[in-house]
This record gives structure tokens, C-alpha cells and sequence, in this order.
């Protein structure tokens, strides 16, 4: 079992160059099995979820190479198109090859998709609008199959802005018959970033980081060579961080133009933010000031920063108040603050969070993002604090202890 040992009361000062994202990097995997060769992925985090799409790429009849950060997808012998059980449970991401398979061989099966526990999360956004591309799905005993004799553009209108279900949509409607026109995209920068992809590769797409998208499939599609933006949310969490423990840091590779509303947020509540052209210089003296917010889709407060936010309110001046839209199971995050002394009261979608000091203490890591939560609020408690159930956070951060101790923190890992 991983454990992760933080000490508290050290201020962080320094650079860090923010790794790759997770969240772009792995429908970009998915993108390059439409191509009957190579494809080539640089700025590629060595994190879980990308050795588990790995794992999966390979089983489908791939050849994926990782030297150093940088990722070589072969896709020319890929010759089948069953997404293994443990994967496809081990990680939610896993669903978007359903999209991506049926665009490359008009077939898929998969088992309903794993991950974090933080809300049901269902897929029936993805699946709709695979039916309305042509697609024919059915499942036995968990497992949906996915055939299609020849996908053909449509209208699609999304009820609400799914990014998974638009990567699906994006990557069916690639390699479909005709124009695919999307009502109600999202918007988040990641989905932007496989557009751009996907156009280079040969598929023309209008109305790129907008919500209504035009797709003009294209059966037969290039290659290239990609670069995986500086991750957003591995940014706002290094940024809470030091909001959290004081200091001040810079962050390279941070994709600044896509931080709008965490970085006025964080500006909001005492922190001094600094932008140049692609790093956030964050520093903060003192506690946070009382702030409320409400997560949503991009350009709004993105929920994988919730329960950071939450950490910052329970150390801050005057507490804060949080309304969690996304995801129901966000709020898990909260029953382990309270071990550290943490006031806050879940009220259905809201929490209302007072200010005050944090102590250590032996906590778990019951998701990807409310682990990292728990190590920022280690910086800034009393004590050494003891975060158990580490797999999690090495699903989205390639090393929290060696970019945290760079910065200054006491903080290790024990296996």
C-alpha cells in the first residue's frame, strides 16, 4: 500500500514545469487509431491512466512505445476491436474508443467504464448520440456492443455539455459518411485540443471551442506529431498549494488562457497572480479571503477543483461557501477533512465550509482530485498528516512528492 507522509508549516517557494494533461492526452490516444499508421504524442505525462490506455491500445492489436515523455501510437495492425474488462473498468476514459473503434472499424465492445468514485456519471449521452450517427447498440450481462454498417453524419443536440460524450462524438463522426453538425458541445480546452487534432489529421471541423460543431468525416486519415498541453488542473492544484502552505512559485507550461476563472477566483480570495506568456507566477501572504463558488462546465469553476477549494476555505479567514453542480460525489473529500479538524456542512449540492486551523491526521484518498486535496491541506496543518489509498492521485499527477518537494514542502512517499 502507498502512503503519502506530509509535514505541515513550510512554505513553498520556486519554479515547476507542469506536466503534461491527462485530460487531453488520452482522447488524443483514442484519435490515433483512426489512423492506419503512426502517430506521435509529445509532453505525454507518465501517469496510471496513460499506462492503462497503453495497456488497452495494445490489446486492440497496436504497437505504443513511451520513451521518456513521449508517446509512439503504431495503429497500423490493429485488428481488434474489444476494450478488455479491466481496463475499460479501471479508467472512465476507456469509453471514448467506443467512438473512435466505430469510426475505424464500424465496431466496439466495451464494459461499462470504471474510475473515480465521485457520482454515477452515466454514459447515455455517449450512446444516444452513437445511435444517431448509425450506430446499432445492445448490451448482455454489462457488456454493450457497439455495430454499425457505415456511420452517417446527423444533427446531435446534447442536453448537457458532456466532454466525454463529445470526444465520442467527435471521434465517431470522424469516420462517418457526410457532416456531423453538434448543438451543445463543450467547451473545455482539452475538447479544442482534439478538434485541432483531428484537423490536422485530415478531418475538417468548424466551429472549433464553440458549442456547435461541424464535422465533415473522413474515412481515410493521416498522421503526425502532436504536443499534449501543460494540464490545467495540475496547475490550480500546485496553485492551491501554495495558497494553502504561503510563498510564492511559478509555473511553466501552465496554459494560462485556460486558468480565466480559477485564476480570478484565487486573485479573489488574497492570492497575487502574475501571467506571462505561458507560465502563473502564484503568491500568497497570510489566509484566503471568504469566497463562494459554483462549479460547472468550462468557462465556469472546473469541478476537479472543488475539493481543493474546499482545503483553502477550511484554512482561510472567513470559511466559504461551495455549490457542486457536476459531480454529486465530489463532497466524499469532506467526511476526511474532518478527521483534520475541518468545519464544513454538506447540505445536498452545497457546502458550507467555516474557516479555521487544520491538525494531521491519517486520512484516504477516496478519488484522483480529493487526493491531492488531502496533501495540500497536509502543507498547511499542524502536524504530520498520513494519506493513505495514493493510487488514486497516481492516476493525474506523475510525481506530487518530487514537484512539491522541488518547491520546498516535507513531504515523502512509503510503500
Amino acid at each position: 500500500m502507498s502512503v503519502i507522509l506530509v509535514q505541515g508549516y513550510h512554505s513553498l517557494k520556486g519554479e515547476l514545469e507542469i506536466q503534461g494533461s491527462k485530460n487531453a492526452v488520452l482522447p488524443m490516444m483514442a484519435a490515433a487509431i483512426l489512423h492506419k499508421g503512426t502517430t506521435v504524442l509529445h509532453h505525454v505525462p507518465r501517469i496510471q491512466d496513460v499506462f492503462c490506455m497503453m495497456g488497452i491500445l495494445e490489446s486492440l492489436g497496436c504497437v505504443c512505445r513511451l520513451e521518456g515523455h513521449t508517446l509512439s501510437i503504431d495503429a497500423r495492425e490493429l485488428t481488434c476491436c474489444r476494450i478488455p474488462e479491466e481496463g475499460g473498468k479501471a479508467m472512465r476514459s476507456s469509453i471514448i474508443l467506443l467512438g473512435a473503434l466505430l469510426g475505424r472499424c464500424n465496431e466496439a465492445f466495451a464494459h461499462y467504464p470504471g474510475g473515480c468514485s465521485i457520482g454515477s456519471r452515466p454514459i447515455d449521452l455517449h450512446l444516444r448520440a452513437l445511435k444517431e450517427l448509425g450506430a446499432v447498440i445492445e448490451e448482455d450481462d454489462g457488456v454493450l456492443h457497439a455495430a454499425s454498417t457505415g456511420l452517417s453524419g446527423t444533427v446531435i443536440h446534447l442536453s448537457y455539455p458532456s466532454v466525454g460524450a463529445t470526444e465520442n462524438i467527435l471521434l465517431a463522426a470522424a469516420g462517418a459518411n457526410g457532416t456531423t453538425v453538434l448543438h451543445g458541445a463543450a467547451r473545455e480546452p482539452e475538447v479544442e485540443v482534439l478538434c485541432r487534432m483531428l484537423g490536422a489529421m485530415g478531418v475538417r471541423i468548424r466551429g472549433m471551442g464553440t458549442e456547435l460543431l461541424e464535422i465533415q468525416g473522413e474515412k481515410t486519415l493521416g498522421g503526425g506529431v502532436f504536443e499534449v498541453p501543460g494540464d490545467r488542473i495540475v496547475t490550480g492544484t500546485y496553485a492551491a498549494a501554495v495558497m494553502a502552505a504561503g510563498g510564492r512559485a511559478l509555473f511553466r507550461r501552465s496554459s494560462p488562457r485556460h486558468l480565466g476563472c480559477v485564476l480570478s477566483t484565487m486573485k479573489s480570495m488574497g492570492a497575487a497572480i502574475r501571467i506571462d506568456q505561458d507560465g502563473v507566477e502564484v503568491s500568497m501572504e497570510g489566509r484566503t479571503r471568504p469566497w463562494a463558488v459554483e462549479t460547472g462546465p468550462y468557462p465556469g469553476f472546473p469541478t476537479d477543483l472543488q475539493s481543493l477549494l474546499m482545503v483553502l476555505f477550511a484554512v482561510g479567514e472567513g470559511g466559504g461557501y461551495l455549490k457542486e453542480t457536476v459531480f454529486e460525489g465530489r463532497f466524499a473529500t469532506a467526511k476526511e477533512l474532518h478527521k483534520m479538524g475541518a468545519a464544513i456542512i454538506i447540505e445536498g449540492k452545497e457546502a458550507f465550509v467555516t474557516g479555521g486551523q487544520l491538525r494531521g491526521a491519517c486520512v484516504r484518498s477516496c478519488d484522483l482530485r480529493g487526493g491531492a486535496a488531502l496533501v495540500v491541506a497536509g502543507l498547511a496543518a499542524d502536524g504530520e498528516t498520513r494519506i493513505t489509498d495514493c493510487h488514486h492521485i497516481d492516476r493525474g499527477y506523475e510525481d506530487i512528492c518530487k514537484d512539491l518537494q522541488s518547491l520546498g514542502a516535507v513531504i515523502r512517499r512509503e510503500t
